[in-house]
């Protein structure tokens, strides 16, 4: 599939160049092309050195977390839910520990964390996966629940458009919780559908979405404080809790009399080797992804949605927000640019300019977590992980659109 996928991207931005080239008369295009693929080949190295860091520091506390027990703890605490999520994984397993530090990173929005604390979980249900060049159906599950990306605090994005001149750069808070919650439900469904898992005994799952439901509940007051506010009040939490996990694994490890500065370089050692790893699949996803962008491929496809919706008589407002959510799936930076692109034409306030806010907030980047988590471990065969993951991104992107014309048309 990620073969395919891969040569679809190259060959259909040559050939959309070709069209541009003959009709269009644009010489250049192929010269664009060429610079976006030598930039982005030069990029794609530049972020795996830039992990080197970051990985080797999360990864050694990881391996000392690991030894003092405290990953089984609360692989313990998660189990009820992964046992239906991910049954091929043990009770108790390391990796169930590992899979929720992540998906807690990245419900607090610490990017930069969840991507080793990821890159650590997905190395341990590598360890379960009995074919090791291929996709588990755990690894999938996981995935594609980092691609929904259910992100309770998005002070990113309120921090652009509080940038932009926005009136109240929170006002999109609940409109992002809503669509990031429908972007995760629609891919647990999508890979529960093929694993043919039974959620509908999951009365776990089902508590866990109620609490999820309470704490969005707790922080809607939220709404009502400043984007600066929010954003020093998320910054405290976030990095408070980061600090205190961190002293409490230390502190565990000074009480179990564990030789824990060992532990932390036989573990950081271990984000030299992964950072390197990952730089072949990043370079071939991140290149296809710059040719697509600047052939002026992307630009086309908006131009015949916008064409189509006016054939049949619809609001096409919504389309000048669509290259956030069209490149979001591809690139994170690239659907940023776009966000804030939008937002200083059309206006922060104004309705693509919210929307562009809200599909910014509501998926994570598919491809470019694909490429880093599965390189990470080898894994050459997605299997189902593209198409539920992109499910989970159209139903991200769907929702985020029924929802602003729900609170803001």
């Amino acid at each position: 599939m990620l073969n395919r996928i891969w040569l679809a991207f190259i060959l259909s931005a040559f050939i959309y160049a070709c069209v541009g080239t003959v009709f269009g008369q644009d010489i250049a295009i192929f010269q664009r092309i060429i610079e976006a693929i030598f930039d982005m080949a030069k990029l794609s190295v530049d972020i795996a050195l830039g992990l080197i860091g970051l990985l080797a520091f999360w990864l050694g506390i990881s391996k000392i977390a690991e030894k003092a027990g405290l990953i089984t703890k609360l692989a313990r605490l998660m189990s009820p839910v992964f046992r239906v999520l991910m049954p091929s994984i043990p009770a108790n397993s390391p990796a169930q520990g590992h899979v929720s530090m992540n998906l807690a990173a990245n419900m607090m929005g610490l990017d930069n964390a969840a991507t080793p604390l990821g890159l650590k979980a997905m190395e341990s249900l590598q360890q379960h996966n009995p074919h090791k060049d291929t996709a588990s159906d755990a690894q999938i599950m996981f995935l594609v629940l980092n691609t929904s990306s259910v992100t309770i605090f998005p002070v990113t994005v309120f921090m652009y458009r509080a940038q932009a001149g926005a009136a109240m750069a929170t006002d999109v808070f609940i409109p992002i919780l809503l669509a990031t919650l429908a972007s995760t439900l629609a891919g647990i469904l999508a890979v529960a559908t093929v694993q043919k898992l039974p959620l509908f005994k999951l009365k776990p799952l089902l508590i866990f979405a109620g609490g999820f439901a309470l704490a969005a509940a707790a922080v809607s007051y939220l709404l009502t404080m400043s984007a600066t506010q929010l954003a020093d009040i998320s910054s405290f939490w976030a990095n408070f809790l980061l600090l205190a996990f961190i002293c409490l694994v230390l502190a565990v490890a000074g009480v179990k009399k564990l030789a824990a500065f060992d532990y932390f370089v036989e573990g950081a050692k271990e984000g030299f080797t992964v950072a390197v790893q990952i730089i072949p699949y990043l370079v071939a996803m991140l290149v296809a992804i710059a040719a697509v962008r600047a052939s002026g491929m992307l630009d086309g496809i908006l131009s015949a949605i916008r064409w189509l919706v006016v054939l049949f008589g619809g609001d096409s407002q919504f389309v000048d927000a669509l290259p956030t959510g069209l490149l979001k799936p591809l690139s994170g930076s690239g659907a940023r640019a776009m966000m804030v692109e939008t937002m200083n034409t059309h206006g922060a306030d104004s309705f693509s300019g919210r929307l562009s806010s809200v599909m910014q907030g509501s998926t994570e980047t598919t491809f470019y977590v694909l490429a880093v988590y599965f390189g990470s471990v080898g894994i050459k065969y997605t299997r189902h992980a593209i198409s539920c993951g992109l499910i989970a991104d159209v139903a991200g992107i769907t929702s985020a659109i029924l929802v602003c014309y729900w609170f803001f048309a």
